[in-house]
């Protein structure tokens, strides 16, 4: 498994597939606030919508403290037309309020301390410890858990028992690539819908491919 999972991906890799600017961003940032909000405004929101939004939020401010001062109305009005962008505005605010009032105004490395905060699930705690902190994380979106069960490197149903799967089968060193990787390729080519399995280069070792 993890020979053949290496050959996988280098063979993305050797794809050269375009990145949205959000994926770009979320590669580029290394901070763990940043990436902490960043990804509430992503969730059920596609990136062409998220990156423009997460640059008008970040002109707002780029620390919990900064926060602080922003009020609910500017935030929803930076934010908008994210999915939900009234309950993620104020989901931010709070937290922000929370970090810097408990934690010293540092977001937490540890996935347990940080799913305590409204609207944080694992696959966002998995982010900020990956492209935050820079620690081996896997952190699983829809793209990571419908390309790792058609490539069959896991048998499960929800993202929760993808990430565990992984996590107890993959080397450490391939963790925090692998989102970035499979959230590329889905994008691209491993479509939920009409897959564009004639210009995927894994055909050879996907076990849903059908020749």
């Amino acid at each position: 498994m993890i020979k053949n999972f290496k050959k996988i991906i280098g063979k993305i890799k050797d794809m050269n597939l375009p990145q949205t600017d959000f994926v770009k961003f979320m590669e580029d940032i290394n901070d763990p606030f940043i990436v902490l909000i960043a990804c509430i405004l992503s969730l059920r929101t596609n990136d062409k919508t998220t990156y423009p939004a997460t640059m008008r939020m970040l002109k707002l401010g780029k620390t919990p403290k900064d926060f602080l001062s922003v009020s609910l109305e500017d935030l929803e009005k930076a934010i908008y037309p994210v999915g939900f962008y009234k309950n993620k505005a104020k989901q931010i605010l709070d937290i922000a309020n929370e970090l810097y009032h408990k934690y010293n105004n540092i977001v937490p490395k540890e996935i347990d301390e940080l799913i305590k905060f409204k609207g944080v699930g694992r696959k966002t705690a998995n982010l900020v410890q990956s492209k935050g902190y820079g620690l081996p994380s896997i952190c699983v979106d829809v793209h990571v858990h419908r390309i790792s069960n058609r490539l069959g490197i896991v048998n499960t149903t929800t993202p929760e028992e993808t990430e565990f799967a992984l996590k107890a089968n993959l080397p450490k060193d391939c963790w925090s690539e692998i989102n970035t990787l499979f959230v590329t390729l889905g994008q691209n080519i491993c479509k939920p819908v009409n897959p564009n399995c004639n210009k995927c280069k894994l055909t050879d070792c996907c076990k849903s491919y059908k020749c």
